[in-house]
């Protein structure tokens, strides 16, 4: 494997830091409606923000993986597959194209403030993307229904989420480079 395809162990470490962080703080939900308020994608906008595309997105599938193998790390401290094929289960399958797109963005364009927020806001309309779509497939709700049940309750929190995580992201990183 050439060099720039392996992990160095700097970036295994810090892939595996934000993957437990992930799973330490997505559980803890506020259940508002069909879809619980939770953190979780103020640390995955960090993780992926901080470590980039690569290592960005191998913390979140890690996260994703021990939930499906049944960790309870999903919201509410469960997990199993059954969370995924549930009318929930786009979303959580959404934070991975979520951390791509965070980490194309702040790889392609700088790591610049518009470069962070900028990811994040489109990485959360492809994470709203995959939930809402999924949960129009599951519940039979109409997408207008379901973009209010899913979407609207949630854009005053991911906009505070997506501005202070775009704040904390590149120092962060410029920390762990040291």
């Amino acid at each position: 494997m050439s060099r720039d395809k392996a992990f160095t162990v700097g970036e295994m470490v810090n892939t595996a830091v934000f993957a437990a962080v992930i799973c330490a703080v997505a559980p803890f939900a506020v259940p508002i409606g069909p879809v619980p308020l939770s953190l979780a994608t103020f640390i995955i906008y960090i993780a992926a923000g901080t470590l980039g595309l690569k290592s960005g997105v191998l913390s979140v599938v890690l996260y994703v993986l021990l939930g499906v193998i049944g960790a309870p790390v999903f919201t509410n401290f469960e997990g199993g597959f059954h969370k995924v094929a549930g009318a929930t289960g786009g979303f959580i399958i959404g934070y991975i194209p979520c951390a791509a797109i965070i980490g194309v963005m702040t790889g392609a364009f700088g790591k610049k403030l518009r470069s962070y927020i900028l990811g994040m806001v489109l990485g959360t309309l492809l994470l709203y993307t995959c939930g809402v779509f999924w949960f129009v497939f599951q519940t039979g709700n109409s997408f207008q229904a379901s973009l209010l049940l899913c979407v609207l309750p949630f854009l005053p929190g991911d906009a505070v989420k997506i501005v202070a995580s775009a704040m904390i992201a590149p120092r962060l990183r410029s920390v762990m480079r040291r």
